[in-house]
């Protein structure tokens, strides 16, 4: 359980006052998994699916806890028969371990989740900065793709697995002047604010980690969005049970923001987008609209002078389609004004 111990007004004004609008990114591969085998037995593939199977549930709706949810319970054994296609690769080391990635029907699990009262968080979803420092017997130090491959790769993994959209930052010059590993290493510190703002994102992620001499690891993660700071310690008994902690964290504390519970039925709700001047916006907006895994269709309506007007054959509210809508730079909420539209938006090239 995640629990909301602090809000750093102080930190958080000076975090508002330099962070831009939340940026998004279309995640790719939300509907697969990839888990590691044994052999190429149906056996395993049967074991794999079912893993693969919750694994993409728990990114689609954001949280572990759909899994407690009896019809998705029953649904985990019919796993294999809901493969859509699967592949085996061999992972790095030695001897290289067999892996097999599976992928299910969009359709499928959207259904399935809408089906069992559960959330759906969009495949559109904001970008994460995330700073990491290790501290070891040398000291403190930035974890990065030249001082900690492969601990990078972990971390890039973990946060791909719960869907969620990663930046590290450049640790270049300018990160070097504005910001130390050990202010780094105090998430109160006002400097992270600072160092983070160059970024231009809303959610940003300071992770700190002992490596103790038995192999274990102790540190804390800090995840701020606005005003608000989630702070969890994490104890574990590896790296990467250490950040797949961090990505727990911070995909719960977002899909807690921006998952819906969705309609098992289609509803109705008018959009009137302004700016729309080619056909070329046009077919952009029709084409983002119908990525969202709660738009069914986007029909157009009307048109007057530069403003389209669409009815969505959609799966939630306007209150909570305004809430996946607005990830898009591109369109901009106005106050609601076409006629008939329950949600006015202008369109920015």
């Amino acid at each position: 359980m995640i629990k909301h111990i602090a809000r750093g007004l102080g930190f958080a004004l000076l975090l508002l006052s330099v962070a831009g609008a939340a940026r998004a990114e279309m995640v790719r591969d939300l509907y697969s998994a990839e888990v590691p085998v044994a052999d190429q037995s149906a056996t395993e593939l049967a074991r794999a699916s079912r893993l693969a199977l919750s694994e993409v549930l728990v990114k689609v709706s954001g949280s572990e806890e759909v899994l407690r949810n009896p019809a998705i319970s029953a649904a985990l054994g019919e796993a294999r028969n809901r493969v859509e296609r699967y592949s085996y690769s061999e992972g790095p080391g030695v001897p290289p371990p067999l892996e097999v990635n599976l992928r299910f029907d969009s359709a499928y699990i959207t259904d399935l989740v809408i089906g069992a009262g559960a959330p759906i968080w969009n495949a559109n979803r904001p970008v994460v900065l995330v700073w990491l420092v290790i501290e070891d017997a040398a000291g403190r130090q930035f974890a990065n793709t030249d001082t900690s491959p492969a601990l990078v790769a972990a971390l890039r993994k973990e946060f791909d697995r719960r869907g969620v959209p990663l930046q590290l930052p450049l640790y270049d010059v300018a990160d070097s002047a504005a910001l130390t590993p050990d202010q780094a290493w105090n998430p109160e510190d006002p400097a992270l604010a600072l160092a983070s703002a160059r970024y231009n994102l809303q959610d940003v992620v300071a992770g700190r980690v002992s490596l103790l001499e038995s192999g274990a690891v102790a540190g804390e993660w800090s995840f701020r969005h606005g005003e608000d700071q989630l702070r969890r310690p994490s104890t574990a008994a590896s790296e990467e049970l250490f950040l797949r902690d961090g990505a727990a964290l911070v995909a719960e504390a977002m899909a807690a923001r921006y998952a819906v519970a969705a309609s098992a039925s289609d509803g109705d709700i008018t959009v009137a987008v302004s700016g729309v001047t080619t056909y070329a916006d046009y077919a952009a907006v029709i084409s983002w609209l119908e990525k969202l895994e709660l738009v069914d269709r986007a029909d157009i309506e009307a048109v007057r002078g530069d403003t389209i007007t669409l009815r969505l054959q959609a799966k939630a509210g306007a209150v909570q389609l305004a809430s996946l809508i607005e990830l898009n730079k591109q369109l901009v909420p106005l106050p609601a004004g076409g006629p008939g539209a329950q949600l006015s938006y202008q369109w920015q090239r």
